[in-house]
């Protein structure tokens, strides 16, 4: 149980030393953009803007709290889950393992230094990276669209 503990405590420790390097960031298709609002706010406006564009926010999932319901204290971290069925549903119909990955996630997470910051996968990530991992193909005009869609969500979100 303690080298369990001790592992789970050094994960802890060095995933924010992952998520703030911009190297990684590039190689794995995640896009990071500077929030000029605290947490809450940022998800908020993230939340409006998916809703203005008729997309559905399924869930939240708030890391911080689950941790303080444990007694460990951490940043924030939220995980936004959001999608639109008319889109999505028809590709997890032909590989239902596609749910794993499906719907996109964004992540409004606060630094050591108390700046919140939005993460989400890019578009050309999940058109070229996710989908071919489930044996399924996106058009380049839907990555397109669909990076148009996250662009402007999120800097909705952020400034």
């Amino acid at each position: 149980m303690k080298s369990y503990l001790g592992a789970l405590t050094s994960a802890l420790v060095l995933m924010p030393l992952l998520l703030a390097s911009p190297g990684l960031a590039a190689e794995s298709g995640l896009i990071t953009r500077a929030s000029q609002h605290g947490a809450r706010e940022t998800i908020n406006r993230f939340e409006e803007a998916v809703r203005t564009k008729g997309w559905i926010v399924f869930s939240e999932i708030d890391h911080a709290a689950a941790a303080k319901q444990v007694g460990i204290d951490m940043k924030a971290r939220t995980v936004i889950l959001f999608g639109n069925p008319r889109i999505g549903t028809a590709p997890m119909q032909k590989a239902a393992t596609l749910a794993i990955d499906n719907p996109p996630k964004a992540l409004v997470w606060e630094d050591a230094n108390g700046k919140v910051w939005l993460t989400y996968n890019s578009a050309e990530f999940i058109g070229e990276r996710v989908y071919p991992r489930h044996g399924l193909s996106m058009p380049p005009q839907a990555i397109t669209s669909i990076g148009q869609f996250l662009s402007e969500v999120s800097e909705q979100a952020t400034k």
